[in-house]
């Protein structure tokens, strides 16, 4: 990938093309029984789509996410066919400026409609939660951690979509109410296995995962993996090296955005609004300052 910025795409036009969903970030498509999934430079903050994009953010997450489709390939079977612009259907060869590098074609697959969030640092609504109750998730945890503490051992937090669109921390019993006790332990363990193995090497590359979350679907009988992996906006990454438990960490995320908007007093109602160019920027420098760090490579 070029290390230059390409120019920013707040939403894709496909002319031709199914539209088969639009979320904060991402453009699905279909393409026949396959799904084109897009990932934009918008971003949100406090569950709003703000009007300014970020240079980069979705070449970011896609290319982030092909790096541990491929890094996990011998944990757990994936949704991802392709990246290459090349492979995918004459149909879409139009439309290349729009699709390179930020885009991947997919299986698509019946998606469970669950959040599987591992967890090994006490941090987010987790750390409010202990503070209150000492749990997180109804789980109890030893008295005395302090915030953003590596947890004794990494635990399985799972949520759900509420009707308002903020996900919903729910306990493992509700869960195995909501898709059986035997997909449930299933999911619990290849959550904590696929975060064990990332964490594992990403520390090794000088970036804490804090915390992730995972979604996953049946193509059939087999279950996979799906949606973004291990990126900025599905994760908590910090730098190792500035790493101090205590009070809340720096981040590889868009803590700037949060900052700015908190900064200018906005009462997180509708229209969000714009950035300063210069927080956009240096929001999009820490996405791919992350990729960096994990890859080992320029994007």
């Amino acid at each position: 990938m070029k290390s230059t910025e390409t120019p920013v795409i707040l939403e894709t036009n496909l002319p031709g093309i199914e539209l088969h969903a639009r979320g904060k970030v991402r453009d699905v498509y279909r393409v026949s029984d396959r799904l084109l999934i897009v990932a934009t430079d918008r971003i949100s903050a406090f569950d709003y789509i703000l009007p300014t994009g970020i240079p980069d953010k979705g070449r970011v997450l896609t290319q982030l996410s092909i790096f541990w489709f491929h890094f996990l390939q011998n944990v757990t079977p994936t949704h991802f066919l392709t990246a290459d612009v090349d492979e995918y259907p004459k149909s879409l060869a139009p439309f290349r400026d729009q699709l390179e590098g930020r885009s991947m074609l997919v299986k698509r697959a019946n998606m469970i409609e669950i959040e599987c969030v591992a967890r090994g640092y006490l941090s987010g609504s987790g750390w409010k939660e202990y503070k209150q109750q000492g749990t997180v998730c109804g789980i109890r945890l030893p008295a005395g951690l302090r915030e953003s503490e590596r947890l004794p051992k990494p635990i399985f937090t799972p949520a759900t979509k509420a009707q308002t669109g903020h996900d919903e921390n729910i306990s493992f019993e509700r869960m195995t109410e909501l898709v059986g006790i035997d997909l449930a332990r299933r999911l619990r363990d290849l959550t904590l296995e696929i975060y064990s193995n990332a964490a594992r090497y990403a520390e090794n590359r000088g970036i804490i995962i804090a915390d992730t979350k995972f979604e996953f679907g049946f193509v059939g009988d087999e279950l996979v993996l799906g949606d973004e992996v291990l990126t900025p906006d599905s994760s908590r990454f910090w730098p190792a090296e500035s790493y101090q438990p205590g009070g809340p960490q720096q981040s590889f995320d868009k803590q700037f955005v949060r900052d700015y908007l908190e900064s200018v007093h906005w009462n997180k109602q509708p229209p969000a609004p714009p950035l300063p160019e210069e927080v956009a920027a240096q929001t999009g420098e820490k996405y791919r300052q992350a990729y960096t760090e994990l890859t080992g490579r320029q994007l």
